[in-house]
């Protein structure tokens, strides 16, 4: 805001307060614990972008075969597409570099650790519960 962005550090007790604080939230549930330690703000924003440009090829696809028939369905596609353009650049600003970078390192993490994966597997994986 005003003036020096100054980082004062957590005091001894402030840090097992907080440390006291993680534990309880481990303990009383996980998965949620878990699904916060992983989710980043830059994955929420890049999960917008790609559901928004899901939705304007959709809105694409929906102006070319509704046009020649009716004017109107065609103009509404036209501005479900810029809708969905303006959605795309607002995450896309709110990702930012680093955002892009933070999602490019977790994909090449994944496709280190396991470079030739079945789909099937990727599927079973992603509904199994790790309890």
């Amino acid at each position: 805001m005003g003036g020096g962005d100054k980082k004062v550090p957590l005091s001894e007790h402030e840090q097992r307060i907080l440390h006291e604080l993680e534990q309880s939230l481990y303990q009383e549930d996980p998965d949620f614990a878990e699904r916060v330690r992983s989710e980043t703000v830059y994955r929420h924003a890049g999960r917008y972008c790609v559901w928004s440009a899901l939705v304007f090829v959709a809105a694409l696809v929906f102006m070319f075969f509704t046009f020649a028939s009716s004017l109107a369905l065609g103009f509404v596609g036209v501005i479900v597409m810029f809708l969905s353009g303006v959605v795309f650049a607002n995450n896309a600003r709110r990702m930012g570099k680093a955002g892009i970078d933070d999602i490019s390192r977790s994909l090449h993490t994944r496709s280190i650790n396991n470079p030739v994966q079945d789909p099937r597997d990727w599927i079973r994986g992603r509904f199994q519960r790790d309890d």
